[in-house]
């Protein structure tokens, strides 16, 4: 039977194929690190698991509305209204985690051709969802703050560019976003007529100041933006695969009618536990955010005191992009270190420490840590990249 080419052009995710390779060793009985998930690694909290409970007892097991029941995007409207963004709850779309959410955006305002600004380091499945669209990507670098360069982003605009995906804070930098940054992006969009595609999804895993604005916040910007969120990082509810968009009406139109012919309703169930999530008390939020901050200032500068590997420091996500360039050219016990993908496949191998080569991001000097791990495993992981840094030669 012959594959697609749509298919054939699609790259599986080197983070799941990762920590893939790291759960396989844990069951042979290896004392593996995993730096490579990007979840946390906290429990659902409990009045959010309870309310699920709640809800199958009461019979919420049946199809709701295609883009999510009314209760839920009265939810999420009044979350946005917090951040200054005034959504009708027609204009918001419920879909099966952020990721769906991404991949109908890109289906609903991408043709044939059009090509994509990509800032990179990317997480890795934008340009795979740009190019399922038939749109090209492209990849424009970030400056060696890993930030937003925007005269790289004004060369790279040509006539067939249609949009901008931003992720802010960014997966896999960590990187927050200025308010003067987002103006400018804003001013280039408005200027060329592009649609800007913002994933939110880390909007509340924030550590220094205060939460980015939303770039459709800014004049003349909610009309040409959608807008990502969900559940699944701020509420560690990544299996229950409930996220959104919020889209000018007839964006929204069209993809309500392109999801309620893909996959009819996101789970019921998991629809009122989300209702439970942003309307509770956000406690757990808090104490999951500070916990992050903890052992991202442990980690942080634990690195700085490293020789041969760097890193900036994120703003938020939890997420480090740790730079090992340095490194290339040397072995580990005959290993030659040439490339991200060297280090992270011998790193895993010989320490028993996964992390993401930053290939995949678009980034080969680096490898991505994921901080979303217990205090004591960022230290028995740091330990063992520190040694295996020192043994290179």
């Amino acid at each position: 039977m012959r594959i697609s080419k749509r298919c054939q052009g699609v790259s599986p995710s080197m983070t799941l194929a990762i920590t893939s390779k790291a759960k396989a060793l844990i069951k042979e009985g290896k004392d593996v690190v995993n730096f490579g998930v990007g979840e946390p690694d906290f429990n659902t909290p409990i009045h959010i698991r309870e309310a699920a409970k709640a809800a199958i007892d009461g019979g919420a097991t049946r199809y709701t509305p295609a883009a999510g029941t009314p209760e839920l995007k009265a939810a999420i409207c009044k979350s946005f209204k917090e951040r200054g963004l005034n959504y009708e709850a027609a204009q918001v779309v419920v879909s099966n985690g952020a990721k769906h959410s991404l991949f109908n955006a890109m289906q609903a305002i991408l043709d044939e051709g059009d090509e994509v600004i990509l800032p990179a380091p990317y997480w890795v499945t934008y340009p795979e969802l740009i190019k399922l669209s038939g749109a090209v990507p492209v990849i424009v670098p970030t400056d060696e703050n890993l930030m937003l360069d925007m005269d790289a982003m004004k060369a790279s605009i040509t006539e067939k560019t249609k949009a901008i995906v931003i992720n802010n804070p960014s997966n896999p930098t960590g990187a927050v976003y200025s308010t003067e940054l987002m103006k400018q992006v804003a001013e280039l969009a408005i200027a060329h007529d592009l649609a800007v595609i913002s994933d939110e999804i880390y909007d509340q895993l924030i550590y220094d100041g205060d939460a980015p604005v939303s770039i459709a916040t800014l004049p003349g910007m909610q009309e040409r933006t959608i807008v990502i969120n969900g559940v699944s990082k701020t509420y560690a509810m990544t299996g229950w695969r409930i996220g959104w968009l919020a889209a000018p009406l007839p964006v929204a139109k069209a993809i309500t009618a392109l999801q309620s012919q893909c996959t009819s309703n996101p789970n019921a169930i998991a629809q009122v536990a989300a209702i439970e999530a942003l309307t509770a008390s956000q406690e757990s939020v808090i104490s999951m955010r500070e916990a992050f901050k903890e052992r991202r200032d442990y980690a942080v500068n634990r690195i700085k005191n490293m020789d041969g590997v760097s890193c900036p420091t994120p703003g938020g996500a939890f997420y480090i992009m740790l730079d090992v360039s340095d490194v290339y050219g040397k072995a580990y016990e005959g290993k030659k270190i040439e490339s991200s993908m060297d280090f992270a496949s011998t790193l895993l191998d010989e320490k028993l420490v996964a992390t993401v080569p930053g290939i995949a991001f678009g980034a080969d000097a680096f490898v991505r840590l994921s901080y979303a791990a217990s205090m004591e495993d960022i230290q028995k992981g740091l330990d063992r990249i520190e040694k295996f840094v020192k043994a290179m030669q």
